[in-house]
């Protein structure tokens, strides 16, 4: 194959044109552990390997465009995250990251606890073996089936997003001769630092029930005087990928108060604070992630002093992280099908997935960072934009990277921290093929999601 550098695109030394890069590395080969995951690294003659494995025969295996989980990570930080808040406190993963039955499985083993948002989540985690108990469900809009399926099923927790849900959930349950664990979700007035679309806490969105107007106290009378509901907490969810807590200690002030004034008002004192997840994760070297053992310390230091300053004993506090967890442990492995220089601009390299496979960059303008993994170069590092293969101009993967100048088709480059968001939110537009998702653990790998066929595609097309 040849190995000749391409003819244009900037690279270093050039005036570069605007965006949303940082200067070019000094190694491009080297592999930052903030954002692959624990077990890649690079052998002497220069190939990425990961759970012990080359990518060059993972590809030969498992084609591209793909998946790959490192196991050996994803559980570490399961126990990081359970060990972190200790067996006071909850831990639930947020299934809607990325959730297979090989996840369930792991999650069960590790001792973490699992929130779904749907009854297809929900189905998942029961036919995998999770405990009912242990599951917690949660949706703006859940309809009287999912409902009903997860009393039925006795789900430890349905956390109610409105007025109406208070009611369609006490129905349902007092027709089953249940009583249903409940938190009420809030919607404190905080404004998170990140993207509008994942911003869940302001006033104007579709979550929760405002705190400021009053509305949420009266959520809570309600619920309370329904005899198939406990109410057993109030939950909070702020945004995603934030990395300031600054916000969580505002949110878990707005919370304290309300539980005080729910005991004022009601002469009870609600046992659990749920302040949800969203804690960011690094996708480029600039991203500067909290440990867990940081951010629970840091979440107990603000309930337990609110609660004191209002005379309430300290809840048992819960947490929800997804991306926190399976982010970082996986990566896409593309491979390079054509490189067009664009003289002054960049180059563009197109790959064999795209926004199918990755929606985040054309949704939430998301930064992501890409190596060359097939082998390594000494060459100048070039300005690309990696791009996929789909009929839109803002299908992108990478706005802004760098890469070897010898870059060439049929490389292999992978992008890292693609665990949470991507599978789960994987198309088939243009009629792509969703792609596999591999578990690698002690030199093997092995296919937890497979790769769809047309054979698919067909089947579903009744017409």
């Amino acid at each position: 194959m040849s190995r000749s550098a391409h003819p244009a695109g900037p690279r270093h030394g050039d005036v570069l044109p605007e965006g949303h890069y940082s200067a070019p590395p000094t190694d491009l080969n080297a592999l930052d552990p903030k954002v692959w995951s624990q077990t890649v690294t690079r052998t002497a003659d220069g190939t990425v390997t990961v759970g012990g494995i080359e990518v060059t025969r993972l590809a030969e295996e498992f084609g591209t465009p793909a998946y790959f989980l490192d196991e050996a990570d994803f559980r570490a930080r399961c126990q990081a995250w359970r060990d972190a808040f200790g067996t006071d406190a909850d831990v639930f993963y947020a299934g809607k990251a990325f959730l297979s039955r090989a996840v369930v499985r792991w999650l069960h083993e590790e001792g973490l606890n699992l929130d779904v948002c749907s009854a297809g989540e929900l189905t998942t985690a029961l036919d995998a073996g999770m405990p009912a108990e242990r599951i917690a469900l949660h949706g703006n809009n859940k309809t009287p089936e999912e409902i009903e399926r997860a009393v039925a099923a006795g789900v430890g927790h349905i956390v109610l997003d409105s007025f109406q849900e208070i009611v369609r959930v006490a129905h349902i349950a007092d027709r089953l001769g249940k009583r249903q664990r409940v938190q009420i979700r809030v919607t404190v007035g905080v404004e998170a630092h990140t993207h509008e679309f994942i911003a869940t806490a302001h006033e104007d969105q579709k979550f929760g029930i405002g705190l400021a107007g009053g509305e949420a106290a009266e959520a809570v009378r309600r619920a309370l005087k329904l005899d198939g509901l406990e109410l057993v907490g109030i939950h909070s969810h702020i945004g995603s990928q934030i990395f300031d807590t600054a916000g969580f200690e505002v949110a878990a002030r707005r919370v304290v108060s309300l539980l005080a004034e729910i005991r004022d008002e009601h002469g009870v004192e609600l046992p659990e604070i749920d302040l949800g997840g969203g804690l960011g994760i690094a996708y480029t070297s600039d991203d500067d992630p909290a440990e867990p053992h940081d951010i629970a310390k840091s979440l107990r230091e603000i309930v337990t002093r609110e609660c004191a300053a209002s005379k309430l004993r300290t809840p048992r506090i819960s947490v929800e992280p997804g991306r926190a967890i399976v982010g970082p442990t996986a990566f896409t492995l593309y491979e390079v099908g054509t490189i067009k220089p664009l003289e002054g601009l960049r180059t563009y390299v197109s790959v064999d997935g795209g926004m199918s496979d990755n929606i985040r960059t054309a949704l939430y303008d998301a930064e992501y960072s890409v190596a060359l993994v097939s082998r390594s170069s000494d060459a100048e590092p070039m300005l690309v934009r990696v791009v996929g293969k789909h009929c839109e101009s803002g299908d992108i993967v990478v706005r802004d990277a760098f890469l070897p100048a010898d870059l060439a088709p049929g490389d292999l480059i992978a992008v890292p921290a693609t665990g949470a968001y991507c599978r789960s939110m994987a198309s088939n537009y243009n009629h792509a093929l969703r792609p596999p998702v591999v578990a690698v653990n002690d030199g093997a790998g092995r296919v937890i999601v497979r790769r769809e066929t047309e054979e698919d595609l067909l089947r579903l097309d009744v017409g």
